[in-house]
This record gives structure tokens, C-alpha cells and sequence, in this order.
């Protein structure tokens, strides 16, 4: 089993904040995003629920296509800009 970890986390979080301010700035409710995705909904919602686990890049981009928007338009954000960069 692998854990997540705090960076997970920040990442997973930062992902959620932003399609909830896509959402909201596009005036659509997540099911709408689904629709528009080709997801169920509960796949939305658990993306938007920190607790679950995380989002995999193909959901990232079938969310981001729904909303009209590429992958570099969706990371470009400030949000993402505040996570620290792991050094291993």
C-alpha cells in the first residue's frame, strides 16, 4: 500500500481548488462538468473531495477538455506556483 503524502496532498488539493474556481467562474455545477467531460459524476466529486484519493492525469485532461481549456491553461495558475518543488 502506498501512502500519501503531505506534497501528495497540497497537489490533490490544489487540483480541486481549481476546477472549483473554473466552475465557479464558468458558472457550472460539477454534475455540468461531468456531462461536459464524459465522467460520471462521482468521479468529479470525489476529485473535489480531499479526503479520496487522487485525480490521474487522463481525469485532469477529460475535465480540462470539458471546460474548454488545454492542461498548460489549467496548471497555469498561481495556485500551483505555492507548492514547494521535492528535493530528493
Amino acid at each position: 500500500m502506498i501512502l500519501a503524502t503531505d506534497e501528495d496532498t497540497k497537489v490533490k488539493d490544489a487540483v480541486a481548488l481549481r476546477f472549483k474556481e473554473l466552475c465557479e467562474e464558468r458558472n457550472i455545477s460539477p454534475n455540468a462538468l461531468a456531462v461536459r467531460s464524459g465522467v460520471t459524476p462521482s468521479t468529479v466529486y470525489s476529485m473535489l473531495d480531499s479526503s479520496q484519493q487522487s485525480v490521474t492525469v487522463p481525469t485532469v485532461k477529460k475535465l480540462c477538455d470539458g471546460l474548454g481549456i488545454t492542461l498548460v491553461d489549467f496548471f497555469n495558475a498561481s495556485i500551483f506556483t505555492t507548492i514547494d518543488q521535492e528535493i530528493r
